[in-house]
């Protein structure tokens, strides 16, 4: 059973009741910088069990009345096709994807910033894109010396070069598709613009990790390192915050870092700064929603895990470096775990060894462990699905879901017609085989009504997936790690 750490109900009030009085401080308009995702944050909700992948967006429905979204996307990242790991699509598309997403919950886009513009190509068609859907496009541009050359770069030749983004609203939420986009420099050149022009206004950021107020090598803060280990994000205690308030609190390296200059631009554009410290930038209730510490150490133990298995399949396919792995190995240490704290591996790793083929492990909701074996007419990750239904079901293991009369007419389709060499049924094809036999099988049925019971949990192969077998494991909301090896030892994998 998933146990609950954290009340995102209780968060979620003093998240919002924490961004209205910095409105307020600031004399009614404030630019709030997003750390972190938006939406499906599901790294929040897999260390924070109880955190709602939502929360955040549906925190600005309460305030949407007072909000606009303007959206970041560094030049750099268009036109390198840069892509976000967790859904596999690139940062531009991500953009739209976030439009929509934004305007279905009913709160107003107002325009997006292309970051490092310096005439790329893939940028300049990415403006006439988004201005031919009717959205706003601004551009914001590489300042010599940034940020060290602090009276140039907050001047006119700096800042003042920048397109002053056109706002209407009091909150004006700066989000992108990931991390690198500009977000702060753009709050700070609009502050510069919005004091030219004798408006007041402020500048906070909308923080979730590192937690505050928790240890520096609580698991919670670890499993943040983990999941930055790609930008060599490091936790320590802020310094600044120590040294104004005698108070030890949590921050991370690169705020820690740009804060004296920070500091000093606030200083050079509002006559002095409002804040001592990084940690006082940040809007951050998140500790105050944990409530059970036992359970969020545990669940960060397995994000971190998870991070390991991740980072070591990317350096397979050449996607990671070396050091990222060893970082990774170090957090596992910090925290006092290994891969055996993963019980799916272990699980999986045997059954391979057993079959000697490919082969997947579930770890069902009550703890019992349930395997998958490569056959001639299931892929391993497909048949670990069918046996877990089963039982979640109630069904007899030995049961057939999907009769071999139904599978082979697919496999001579994927074989003769689609000129497939892998005649195996992926988790889709599985799937899609259940729900047809589900209209006139009582049985199928039972399992196909299991589906939405396999969220959360735990699934390790013994080998890397196709792109397939990973997204349906996604979209199922599924765990996933794998062995970072392949099923064959050829040069191109799908």
């Amino acid at each position: 059973m998933k146990m609950t750490g954290f009340d995102n109900d209780k968060y979620l009030k003093l998240q919002s009741e924490k961004i209205q009085e910095r409105i307020a401080a600031f004399g009614g308009k404030l630019y709030l910088e997003f750390g972190g995702k938006l939406f499906d944050d599901f790294h929040a909700s897999r260390v924070l069990p109880g955190f709602k992948p939502d929360s955040k967006i549906n925190m600005l429905t309460k305030l949407k009345d007072e909000a606009e979204i303007v959206i970041v996307i560094n030049s750099a990242d268009i036109e390198k096709n840069k892509v976000r790991g967790d859904l596999g699509i690139t940062y531009d598309m991500d953009v739209l994807r976030l439009i929509d997403a934004f305007r279905e919950y009913g709160l107003y886009v107002g325009s997006v910033v292309l970051t490092q513009f310096a005439g790329q190509a893939s940028a300049v068609s990415y403006q006439k894109k988004l201005e031919t859907l009717g959205l706003k496009v601004y551009r914001h541009y590489p300042i010599a010396g940034y940020p060290a050359n602090i009276p140039f770069i907050v001047s006119d030749e700096g800042y003042g070069k920048n397109d002053y983004i056109e706002t209407t609203r009091s909150l004006v939420v700066v989000t992108a598709p990931g991390p690198g986009s500009g977000k702060m420099a753009i709050c700070l050149s609009q502050l510069y613009h919005e004091y030219k022009r004798g408006v007041k206004a402020g500048y906070a950021k909308y923080e979730t990790f590192p937690i505050w107020n928790i240890p520096l090598k609580h698991p919670v803060n670890l499993a943040y390192e983990a999941a930055t280990a790609d930008l060599n994000d490091v936790n320590m205690i802020d310094p600044f915050h120590l040294e104004a308030y005698g108070e030890t609190t949590i921050n991370y390296n690169r705020d820690v870092e740009i804060f004296p200059v920070l500091n000093a631009m606030c200083e050079q554009i509002m006559g002095e700064s409002p804040y001592k410290s990084p940690t006082d930038m940040g809007v951050n209730m998140a500790g105050y929603g944990i409530v059970d510490d036992e359970v969020t150490r545990k669940a960060s133990c397995d994000e971190i895990i998870r991070r390991y298995y991740n980072t070591l399949c990317l350096k397979r396919q050449g996607a990671a470096e070396e050091d990222q792995v060893y970082k990774l190995e170090l957090l596992m240490k910090q925290a006092g775990i290994t891969v055996e704290n993963r019980p799916v591996v272990g699980a999986a790793l045997l059954k391979a060894e057993m079959t000697n083929a490919p082969a997947a492990a579930i770890e069902l909701p009550d703890g019992r462990i349930v395997t998958g074996k490569t056959s001639e007419l299931l892929g391993a990750s497909s048949a670990l699905l069918l046996n877990a239904l089963k039982i979640m079901a109630g069904l007899e293991d030995s049961l057939k879901l999907i009769s071999p009369t139904i599978i082979e007419p697919i496999q001579n389709m994927k074989v003769k017609n689609l000129g497939n060499r892998n005649p195996r049924l992926h988790t889709d094809e599985v799937l899609i085989a259940l729900s047809i036999c589900a209209a006139t099988n009582e049985d199928a049925a039972k399992a196909m009504d299991q589906l939405q019971n396999l969220q959360g949990l735990e699934v390790h192969s013994s080998v890397i997936l196709s792109q397939v077998d990973v997204n349906v494991f996604r979209k199922l909301g599924v765990n996933l790690t794998c062995e970072p090896d392949y099923q064959s030892k050829k040069l191109y994998h799908k």
